[in-house]
């Protein structure tokens, strides 16, 4: 009488919550609005808060992992794209601690773009372990292009970004800060792109 739903599997519903959680720290990134050094402050601790969860996030799917003797797809692969999702959220937080630490309350066009292709590639990751969760492999490889677009796209940005920081900046300690800067999004950047590879890599061996 009743259609019965699919039973999720609990690994790959660790896994969307740990990408949704990495979404989520993007997002407030992204969209937090700074105004004083105290905002840089407030948004540095909120960050920390969402890096904390994530860091539990991937000890509770790692405990899961060391109790399970069968795993959907091969427990590498799940651990694997667990970290680097981690990773992610590790550079965000990082970047904010240093926003905080270099006490700069406005950003430029550079910054903006990095973190909304940065926000972006977060969005597609989350797409992909909702396929994931519901045995859609193929249908992932989409989403990882995606991705590696948005890293591409900051690859450039980080180009453009230096030269004209040398070009327009005569502080050298700004230049300096922001330099550090623009290099931490391009990491976070090719954090995104390693999710993607293993992403490629689980379509590969699992579709």
């Amino acid at each position: 009488m009743f259609t019965q739903r699919k039973k999720q599997d609990p690994f790959f519903t660790a896994l969307l919550e740990i990408s949704k959680n990495v979404q989520s720290g993007a997002h407030y990134t992204y969209d937090y609005k700074v105004e004083s050094v105290s905002d840089l402050k407030e948004l540095s601790v909120q960050m920390k808060k969402f890096e904390t969860g994530g860091d539990t996030l991937v000890h509770e799917l790692i405990a899961m992992l060391n109790k399970s003797f069968m795993t959907p797809i091969e427990r590498e692969d799940i651990l694997e794209i667990a970290i680097k999702m981690d990773d992610i959220l590790d550079g965000l937080e990082q970047f904010t601690a240093y926003l905080d630490m270099f006490a700069l309350t406005s950003a430029d066009e550079y910054v903006e773009t990095f973190l909304d292709n940065i926000r972006k590639s977060t969005d597609e990751i989350v797409k992909a372990m909702e396929l994931l969760s519901n045995k859609k492999l193929p249908s992932m490889r989409e989403h990882a292009v995606q991705v590696k677009e948005y890293e591409r796209i900051c690859d450039e940005v980080l180009r453009t970004s230096i030269k004209q920081l040398f070009l327009r900046e005569t502080d050298p300690i700004l230049i300096i800060k922001f330099k550090d800067l623009y290099e931490q999004l391009e990491d976070i950047a090719d954090s995104c792109q390693g999710v993607a590879n293993t992403i490629e890599t689980i379509i590969m061996r699992n579709a």
